[in-house]
């Protein structure tokens, strides 16, 4: 890897303020001053110091963030505000992106990271990665609903999903309205709200708890983020293997 590249994505800024740090000669690899950032260097061996700090390679980096709504989970786009605009600039240099998607107007869990095989493996169909969603419904459920999404829902196209977990939290009878928590396998383009429409039911409100073994921080606030523990990333791997 090339010095000026590595210490762009170790949080020294862009590769123009990298170039002036080695013009200060600030930067020392293996103990000798160095000046040109072309030089390619081994992150893992190398022993890279900055105005005497020492400089540790990270390769992967692990952030879960609490989605607000209006957001969308994407790395780029020319009309709407993405998750990655959520990030402060230092951790925006791995190129980290969204395992999987949760909708516009969808709130709570999504795993950031630049790791693409942990990714890989979360998102594969064979895994069948438990998701929990907590929802408001338009309308009242009962044993029908619920039974309805233990045997398999299928969805408009013809999708069938597999069987989920229903479970109905509080009831509004006043403004027919239902508190559910469910838990699904797939993560089909807005299926949890296809779902209920396949019930005739209208999701109002809904937001993410969980994605296999990680959980919401229920003091992450909306709109903020933080690194995975060394437990909750050792959870994930151990997961996905």
């Amino acid at each position: 890897m090339r010095l000026d590249k590595f210490l762009a994505h170790t949080g020294y800024g862009t590769r123009k303020s990298v170039k002036e740090l080695l013009k200060s000669k600030k930067i020392t690899v293996n103990e000798l001053i160095v000046k040109d950032g072309k030089i390619h260097i081994q992150p893992e061996t190398d022993k890279i110091h900055v105005a005497g700090e020492r400089v540790d390679y990270q390769e992967f980096y692990y952030f879960m963030l609490h989605k607000p709504q209006g957001v969308i989970s994407a790395t780029e786009d020319n009309l709407h505000k993405t998750v990655i605009e959520l990030l402060k600039p230092q951790d925006r240099l791995s190129n980290p992106f969204p395992v999987g998607r949760l909708d516009k107007d969808t709130e709570g869990l999504l795993l950031l990271t630049n790791d693409g095989a942990l990714a890989h493996e979360l998102l594969s169909p064979r895994k069948e990665v438990d998701k929990c969603y907590e929802a408001i419904i338009e309308g009242l459920i009962g044993e029908k609903e619920i039974e309805a999404f233990e045997k398999s829902i299928t969805l408009e196209d013809g999708f069938r999903c597999r069987p989920a977990k229903l479970t109905v939290l509080s009831t509004d009878l006043v403004a027919q309205t239902a508190n559910i928590q469910v838990i699904i396998h797939e993560g089909k383009f807005h299926q949890v709200k296809r779902m209920f429409e396949a019930v005739d039911r209208k999701v109002q409100y809904l937001k993410r708890l969980s994605m296999g073994p990680l959980e919401l921080d229920n003091s992450l606030k909306i709109g903020h983020y933080r690194a995975l523990t060394a437990d909750e990333l050792a959870q994930l791997k151990e997961f996905t293997k």
